[in-house]
């Protein structure tokens, strides 16, 4: 059984693989409370029992028997490599701050361990800055290709009136480097903060009327180290400022195309406070030294 902590995080989560239909159709509804869905039915059980029993992974964190979270994830190849592509990572809103993604995702690192792969992909939306922290301050994973409109329109809360851009991601679960991440100390504020002063602006914002940042231009990078700035905020700026939604989305796509093809390389993400309090969304890039990574085929 869940419980509180003294921190009031959620405590006694039991991380496993679905078995039975009915912990496979608690998905299908955790999937319509976590994305804000009205039609249910996007991962169906008898797909998940498929992918479960044929290299797939479909796991679950159980508060008691009730599903608080699910990833779900396939073997996927691009024609050299094999590697785990990761489909779904869901959590009810009630347990959004008590790290369970997290939590999900090292469970589902282990797992991929155990099939004797070394690489997880997946897509996330690069304007959702909660999702950018967890997949490349926290875990590490290395965003490699920008994806426009990957899946086309989407009628979801979430993605409603957007276009579906995507950064696909790769993990190396193996590497020393994904290992240092996991393990390291939290990075400080003022670190963060110094490096955002000192780094070359690739998106250049200004506040609008409600107070929230909106781009006003986007400039290719220069120098050893950029910063790449998106919303704090999607959900806010869906209600407060919807006119600026394209306006972001257009930005960042054209900052991200411009990033790539100038040979940089997303290596961290951070949540900025600045001198005036303000709280600013960045992913950190660099120019590697030698030859750029083969981008994965998607």
């Amino acid at each position: 059984m869940a419980s509180a902590g003294v921190d009031g995080r959620i405590e006694g989560f039991r991380l496993r693989r679905l078995e039975k239909p009915e912990e496979f159709r608690q998905v299908e509804e955790l999937l319509s409370a976590a994305f804000g869905t009205s039609s249910p039915g996007g991962m169906p059980t008898s797909l998940q029992r498929a992918l479960q029993d044929n290299g797939g992974l479909v796991l679950g964190a159980f508060a008691d028997i009730y599903l608080a979270g699910a990833a779900v994830s396939f073997l996927g190849w691009d024609g050299a490599a094999l590697y785990h592509y990761s489909h779904l990572l869901m959590v009810r809103p009630e347990y959004q701050n008590h790290h369970l993604g997290f939590r999900l995702k090292l469970y589902q690192r282990d797992e991929v361990t155990k099939l004797g792969l070394a690489e997880v992909r997946w897509t996330f939306d690069p304007l959702v800055s909660r999702n950018a922290f967890l997949n490349v301050r926290r875990l590490g994973s290395v965003p490699r290709k920008y994806l426009p409109h990957y899946y086309g329109q989407m009628s979801d809360g979430a993605n409603r009136g957007l276009e579906t851009d995507r950064l696909l991601t790769v993990w190396s679960i193996a590497s020393p480097a994904v290992e240092a991440r996991l393990n390291a100390p939290p990075r400080s504020p003022a670190e963060d903060r110094a490096r955002f002063e000192r780094s070359f602006r690739v998106v250049t914002t200004d506040q609008g009327e409600s107070g929230l940042r909106i781009p006003t231009a986007v400039e290719e990078p220069s120098g050893p180290s950029a910063h790449l700035e998106i919303p704090f905020d999607l959900a806010a700026v869906r209600e407060h400022e919807p006119k600026s939604l394209r306006t972001w989305r257009h930005a960042v796509r054209d900052a991200f195309r411009a990033s790539f093809d100038a040979g940089y390389a997303v290596d961290d993400f951070a949540v900025v406070s600045t001198a005036n309090h303000e709280r600013r969304s960045v992913y950190f890039l660099s120019k590697p030294v030698g030859p750029p990574a083969n981008p994965p085929t998607a």
